[in-house]
């Protein structure tokens, strides 16, 4: 009698084990529980590997560890898109909670025009808005850096980090405004170019001035590219309808 070959349900491949020799998955997949919520939620805050370990890094030596996610090990910090979308969450949740001012992108309109709703778009959706404007300013960053070997994709995942980052700093400082009354939301909006500037310019390489000039110039010009094509965008919608 034939014995039946177990095989491995992601590859197909022949099983000879709990483990895929080929892929690695475990062909006993554990039941969603209460254990199960609680060891997942823990992978992501844990200082090891989840989102805590990832903000730590990325604040003390964020050009070495965005290289080494670039070029030798993408499994040890969280995904940047997905870093930048829940820093940008964890942004609007706070700024709607307590309602402090909307510094980091802010535009009003008397009139109910395609501009106005391009922004306030923007505003509440800073995750997808954010990795738009990361590619404005992956543009500029690709011309001012034009001589290292980075590409267009590699770029933007340096800027899904340092963004991300900048989006906590923002929402820290509009927390303490808020709660304390003291006005230094100004404050924290500076200390996120200030940081975004540092962190580019030590990607690319820490012991060259110029590269801290150039990764501001890259942020500012990109930032306002960004809204100069944002409100080209509503005014040709604006004048189509009209």
């Amino acid at each position: 009698m034939q014995t039946k070959i177990e095989k491995c349900v992601r590859c197909n491949s022949e099983l000879y084990g709990q483990f895929c020799s080929n892929c690695g998955h475990s062909q006993v997949i554990k039941r969603i529980n209460r254990e199960y919520i609680l060891s997942e939620i823990g992978s992501v805050l844990n200082f090891d590997k989840g989102i805590l370990y990832t903000i730590k890094e990325l604040l003390v030596r964020p050009g070495l560890n965005i290289q080494k996610f670039i070029l030798e090990d993408r499994n040890r910090l969280v995904k940047p898109i997905i870093f930048v979308i829940i820093t940008s969450l964890i942004y609007t949740i706070a700024q709607q909670w307590l309602n402090f001012e909307d510094g980091y992108v802010n535009y009003s309109d008397s009139k109910d025009t395609a501009i106005l709703t391009i922004f306030e778009w923007v505003q509440q959706n800073y995750g997808y808005a954010n990795i738009l404007m990361a590619i404005f300013i992956a543009l500029w960053i690709k011309l001012f850096f034009r001589k290292y070997n980075f590409n267009f994709f590699e770029i933007l995942i340096l800027l899904c980090f340092v963004m991300g980052i900048g989006m906590l700093i923002y929402t820290i400082f509009g927390i303490t405004e808020s709660l304390t009354e003291f006005k230094v939301l100004q404050i924290g909006g500076l200390l996120g170019f200030v940081y975004v500037s540092w962190a580019i310019g030590r990607f690319f390489d820490k012991k060259k001035k110029i590269n801290y000039l150039k990764g501001f110039l890259s942020y500012i010009l990109g930032m306002l590219t960004f809204t100069l094509a944002a409100i080209a965008l509503g005014t040709t919608i604006d004048f189509l309808i009209n």
